[in-house]
């Protein structure tokens, strides 16, 4: 997340005439090139909110993510009072971002606690559905990283707990929830800009940085695998834009095809899928190559009955400097928008969630379709073997 916000300062406002525009405006009709592209940027009107509005905790950060999330809902008003971590190094360095909160002795101090409504979480992955279930068993919400979830044996459990105590167990899949151009897509779609949706296509590349990555991360046991774990973040992005409530698997595939040296990793994997509201493609991989500036050419393509959007979240790699690039092709217009200063709502709508018992930030059904879709596609996936 560090990395990504790292990449949006500040924005350079170009038309289609760049390197960029070309190569999008090369795949459309002869008759629209000469249409005259329309540039604008999404303005920023985002409340300002007072704290208090909830406290908030934190039990495990193992993960830099979770200085996303704590952000998050600071700015929908939550009071973070608390944290725990088993590795002194990880409480050291996040009290001296947050010193107003108290660093706890036990992950029960947090529990026990009855003013704390909320607990975040971004431990070893396999650990955040045991955290989220004596949280929610506690009478408190959680808010996981993702994958907040890693087998389907997990999900079975944190469905019955949450059933039974009628708690919110949100993950927040960032790629969609704290990315401002995904935001925009979503309000376009709502719009009906594009018609129906009929296809998402997601690519989640990622930089390894193997020097600086945990033993865990290297055993897919502890992290799911890779399509248990990145592409938990296209699978929300496919049923949040194709509008679907129930859908399938029809065919996905992971391997280790280049790190023999980590032979518990896998660093690709791709499927794909089928809702009751569209269709899908996911590619993820660990191959992002050093000379690029950002962590990863994340890219969202929205296909549509009367058009499509192409988001490049993180670096547009022929053209505009930054992030939170939307590309938006209708039958009228060919638009670019920069959604540097786009609102994001997440926060608030989970505070408010917390406060009013209500699902505007995500149903909870959602959260947990777009985990057991990734759960089942890691577990049927087929081995991919390459050779030389």
């Amino acid at each position: 997340m560090k990395k990504a916000e790292d990449n949006r300062r500040e924005f350079i406002r170009n038309t289609m005439s760049t390197a960029a525009g070309l190569l999008m405006m090369s795949a459309i009709p002869g008759e629209a090139i000469s249409a005259p592209v329309v540039s604008e940027t999404a303005k920023l009107d985002e409340e300002i909110i007072e704290p208090g509005r909830i406290k908030f905790a934190v039990i495990g950060m193992n993960h830099s993510h979770i200085y996303g999330q704590v952000e998050a809902v600071i700015r929908g008003g939550g009071q973070l009072v608390a944290y725990y971590a088993k590795e002194a190094d990880l409480t050291a360095a996040f009290g001296k971002k947050y010193p107003d909160a108290k660093l706890v002795a036990t992950e029960k101090a947090i529990l026990e606690d009855k003013s704390i409504q909320l607990v975040l979480s971004s431990a070893i992955p396999d650990e955040r559905a045991p955290i989220g279930i004596r949280v929610m068993q506690h009478g408190k919400d959680f808010m996981a990283d993702k994958p907040g979830i890693t087998s389907l044996e997990q999900l079975a459990q944190v469905r019955k707990v949450q059933k039974e105590t009628g708690r919110i167990y949100s993950i927040m899949f960032s790629e969609r929830l704290e990315n401002r151009a995904t935001v925009k897509a979503g309000e376009l779609v709502k719009a009906g800009a594009i018609g129906k949706v009929i296809q998402t296509i997601g690519l989640g590349p990622h930089r390894m940085s193997a020097n600086s990555r945990p033993e865990w991360f290297f055993d897919a046991k502890r992290y799911g695998g890779v399509i248990c774990d990145i592409a938990s973040h296209q699978f929300d992005q496919f049923l949040f834009f194709t509008g679907s409530n129930k859908a399938e698997v029809v065919a996905s595939q992971v391997g280790n095809v280049s790190h023999p040296q980590y032979p518990k990793f896998e660093d690709f994997g791709d499927c794909m899928i089928r809702g009751n509201g569209g269709t899908g493609y996911i590619r993820v991989d660990w191959f992002t190559p050093d000379g690029l500036k950002s962590w990863g050419d994340g890219r969202l393509t929205i296909l549509g009955t009367e058009g499509f959007i192409e988001l490049r979240k993180n670096v547009d790699i022929a053209g505009r400097d930054g992030g939170n690039h939307l590309f938006l092709v209708t039958q009228k217009e060919t638009k670019y928008i920069d959604c540097s200063n786009e609102p994001l709502p997440y926060g608030k709508q989970l505070v408010d969630d917390v406060i009013n018992r209500t699902e505007t930030a995500m149903s909870q059904e959602h959260c947990f379709l777009a985990t057991e879709l990734s759960l089942k596609a890691q577990k049927q996936a087929q081995i991919v073997k390459l050779t030389v």
